[in-house]
């Protein structure tokens, strides 16, 4: 069954949310966990992704937190997270069962294909961001430019002529690459690859000149010389890379919506046990352990209450939204 997209449900997903953060209301939480019934944490990608190793670090301490009651990993890769996406919006709000994915799944999949088997806000309640995962923009080393500067007027000198690659078409690589475009006014030529290690294979090879790069990946590349950093897309500079300025700071503002992954419910929660819920994952998400992970990842940790992550799932939704419409992807 698909759903359309009606912003008139943002509001729930508010709502659920706020109730998750502030435990409104003092009715008795649901019998959870259940005896003998495991937490699933379902994970939309394979074993041994990125999100698939801080999912099991989470179902890890989450399962300390309860007691040892069970808490296990469930895989269910493909169709770009719509499998394991529905798999958690058709399962019982019993706290059971529990999402843990990355932005595309909430913010970038609505605006990317006309109908999708969930309905990213009615159908979750979210509840913790886990972290948040720059982006950064590298150059071959033979590119004739080495700052977003000197890129745009190349560009504009040479309209057409640069490629650059993204991870899959519609991923955050390639959108980032769009609005890079929407905010310079330079023209480009995508080259989606399947996956990040053929699109930095390309860029290291030449085949393209450009590529909006995960951080730990970038970093690696940078360092040994095989790419050159030319800014960040995000709010403020990245601590692994203290010397590389944000493409904001490098004269184009409005390129900072970073990625991030998070952990969600089935909708329709009662809110007394969603509250319990994210206390118990702010917990996990930011014990000693996890914040290890993410900081050898390059990445930052977060742990918000469910509302602020509420908050950031909307705005990335209306802010990639933008990009989808101006851009006139479609991937189905």
């Amino acid at each position: 069954m698909t759903h359309p997209i009606p912003r008139r449900h943002v509001l729930p997903l508010f709502a659920a949310a706020l109730l998750a953060a502030h435990g409104l209301g003092q009715a008795q939480t649901p019998n959870f966990p259940q005896p003998g019934k495991p937490v699933r944490i379902v994970v939309p990608f394979p074993p041994g992704s990125g999100s698939d190793v801080n999912a099991r670090i989470v179902a890890k301490q989450l399962q300390d937190l309860l007691g040892g009651h069970p808490v296990i990993i469930d895989n269910k890769p493909g169709a770009g997270t719509f499998i394991g996406a529905q798999e958690v919006a058709r399962a019982p709000a019993d706290g059971h069962t529990l999402l843990y994915t990355i932005v595309i799944t909430h913010t970038q999949n609505p605006h990317l294909y006309s109908k999708l088997p969930y309905d990213p806000f009615k159908d979750f309640t979210p509840l913790t961001q886990v972290m948040k995962s720059a982006t950064v923009l590298i150059a071959n080393p033979s590119a004739p430019f080495s700052t977003v500067k000197e890129l745009v007027t190349y560009a504009k000198a040479n309209p057409g002529k640069l490629n650059f690659a993204s991870y899959s078409a519609g991923s955050t690589s390639h959108l980032n690459g769009e609005l890079l475009m929407m905010r310079t006014g330079i023209q480009m030529v995508h080259v989606p690859y399947k996956g990040t290690a053929d699109a930095s294979r390309a860029l290291v090879a030449g085949d393209v000149q450009l590529y909006f790069d995960g951080t730990s990946s970038a970093v690696q590349l940078i360092k040994a010389g095989r790419a050159k950093g030319l800014g960040t897309a995000t709010p403020k500079r990245v601590p692994v890379l203290p010397d590389l300025p944000t493409i904001a700071e490098a004269g184009v503002p409005g390129i900072d919506i970073v990625g991030w992954q998070g952990l969600f419910a089935p909708g329709h929660m009662d809110p007394a046990l969603a509250a319990r819920l994210a206390g118990l994952l702010q917990k996990a998400v930011t014990s000693p352990d996890m914040l290890k992970a993410i900081e050898q990842q390059g990445n930052e940790p977060s742990g918000v209450s469910g509302a602020e992550f509420a908050a950031i799932v909307k705005s990335d939704y209306e802010r990639w939204g933008e990009v989808i419409r101006s851009a006139k992807i479609k991937l189905d």
